[in-house]
């Protein structure tokens, strides 16, 4: 057995092919759709898939503003967040975030699914939600890719 034909390949940013993908939120349970995201954003997807590197593909996010939850959580779910004062806690609920800024709830739930060090923060980036039809990113032609043929 030849054992010089068996090398592991690992990715960097020179060898990474990163490709433009979009995807549409509309009647997606928010989760199982972020959980997805996440996946498609670290690279986990492809064969080449390196831990330590960002190796996955830009993430265009449309019909933010239609992604489902299950069971009682637009009003019982909180996002709470605190300013650092004494009494500075402040929450709110997804309803409540919904009306304001729409995107956020699928930011949150992507950014909360990558890992918790630079390497995450580098990977959210190449995330792009968008509220409604339209997006910034046509001159990049994103792939329109069906989610529930990921795994």
């Amino acid at each position: 057995m030849d054992t010089l034909s068996y090398k592991t390949v690992s990715a960097n940013k020179a060898t990474a092919k990163k490709k433009w993908v979009l995807v549409d939120a509309k009647d997606e349970i928010l989760g199982r759709f972020a959980s997805k995201v996440a996946m498609i954003l670290r690279g986990k997807h492809k064969p080449i898939f390196t831990p330590h590197a960002d190796c996955g593909d830009y993430v265009v996010i449309i019909n933010a503003e239609k992604i489902k939850m299950t069971g009682a959580k637009w009003t019982d779910k909180e996002y709470i967040r605190h300013s650092g004062y004494p009494g500075g806690q402040r929450s709110k609920t997804p309803a409540e975030v919904l009306k304001r800024r729409p995107e956020e709830i699928l930011e949150k739930a992507v950014k909360g699914m990558l890992p918790k060090n630079r390497l995450g923060s580098e990977q959210f980036r190449n995330l792009y939600v968008y509220v409604g039809e339209t997006h910034k990113q046509l001159a990049q032609k994103p792939q329109v890719i069906d989610l529930t043929k990921i795994k």
